[in-house]
């Protein structure tokens, strides 16, 4: 019988121009940890770890976001999604027109930016 392939988990890099204030916002807003940086002091490449989900940030020159163009939109399966709704909330991350809501494709999720212009929605099916 053949073997096939199979896929575990995908860690996904978004472009910062700041690692070091990346990792301030999502350790200290979201709850992350650092799970590794290349650089203790100026890191231009890292890692963050919460529960399952890892994400990694990768320096890009500031200029870059001069030029319009659309950033990373993550989807986070996540569960308990009110407390984690309520924790952010607490901590100051959501824009405006952030709210805990259920969609017409069936999933009941909010979602917001972080400092980098990268899209963050958390939802779990209904």
């Amino acid at each position: 019988m053949e073997v096939k392939g199979f896929l575990h988990q995908i860690h996904p890099v978004l472009p910062v121009w700041d690692v070091v204030e990346a990792l301030d916002f999502y350790v200290n807003r979201l709850g992350f940890r650092i799970a590794f940086a290349d650089d203790a002091k100026n890191p231009k490449y890292a890692g963050i770890l919460r529960d399952d989900i890892e994400i990694h940030f990768q320096w890009h020159d500031k200029k870059m976001w001069d030029v319009e163009m659309d950033r990373p939109l993550l989807r986070i399966v996540a569960q308990n999604i009110e407390a984690l709704y309520n924790e952010f909330s607490r901590v100051d991350v959501f824009h405006a027109h952030t709210l805990l809501r259920e969609t017409a494709w069936g999933t009941r999720e909010f979602a917001f930016y972080d400092p980098f212009k990268n899209g963050l929605t958390f939802y779990r099916d209904v």
